[in-house]
């Protein structure tokens, strides 16, 4: 059976609209976060989501932000190497 292309390129979101995971925490990492999820009065899974939520977000940020500063730094050696 042919595989979609958005499947072929890694993109699985939109055939799985929720895919199970078994997350696996030491003893010190599920009760820290059993703590924030009582304090905050949410679920250990909401959580949890938020917090990857917020990794990708972040670390999408900075990738983003140190590709701007490579290029503003090495502009002329990329114009360089661009006229080769």
């Amino acid at each position: 059976m042919p595989v979609s292309s958005s499947l072929a390129s890694g993109d699985t979101g939109r055939y799985h609209l929720a895919m199970p995971m078994t997350l696996r925490l030491t003893p010190e990492e599920t009760e820290a976060l059993r703590l924030v999820a009582r304090r905050e009065r949410r679920s250990m899974q909401a959580v949890a989501r938020e917090a990857i939520a917020v990794y990708v977000s972040n670390r999408s940020r900075r990738r983003g932000e140190l590709l701007a500063r490579i290029v503003a730094e090495d502009a002329e050696l990329l114009r360089r190497l661009g006229s080769m």
